[in-house]
């Protein structure tokens, strides 16, 4: 599913630059041959409980940008025009959490001046283009791909 993500971003051609972060060398080397960039977690932002923001700060101290897009790899299924709703968004009002959540952009100076990261200040924008499902099982995975491979029969 990363490298899915790491695709869909690629293909959309409208970032300069794609960054995975990840503290797991199996998924880093999984995405080694993409036209990415990979940073290494430090292990503070890889436990379970670590909110987002502080990693998304990591990543822009580590590559600088105007605005830093998230894309949740648990929803494979989103169409680009989500990123670019993301960004003008964000652009406006300083961040953007896509309904689903499979996208969540934030301006450089709105993410260092995050008070709680645990209190999402972003404005709200929803999609129908983001298939609602948020996989973490393998049946949520299977039952998607079915949705999206009707034609193939089991």
């Amino acid at each position: 599913m990363v490298r899915h993500a790491i695709n869909r971003l690629l293909d959309s051609e409208i970032f300069d630059e794609v960054i995975l972060s990840t503290d797991s060398e199996l998924i880093a080397r999984t995405c080694m041959e993409e036209r990415i960039k990979i940073l290494r977690r430090p292990s503070h932002l890889c436990e379970d409980e670590t909110p987002s923001i502080p990693v998304f700060k990591h990543i822009v101290e580590n590559f600088p940008c105007d605005i830093h897009l998230n894309y949740n790899c648990n929803f494979p299924i989103c169409d680009n025009s989500v990123f670019s709703q993301a960004i003008q968004v964000a652009e406006e009002f300083g961040e953007a959490l896509s309904e689903p959540y499979a996208v969540w952009a934030q301006r450089t100076d709105v993410l260092f001046s995050y008070e709680n990261p645990l209190k999402i200040t972003a404005k709200k924008f929803p999609s129908k283009k983001i298939h609602p499902t948020d996989i973490h099982t393998m049946d949520d995975l299977i039952s998607v791909h079915r949705e999206n491979q009707y034609d193939l029969i089991w």
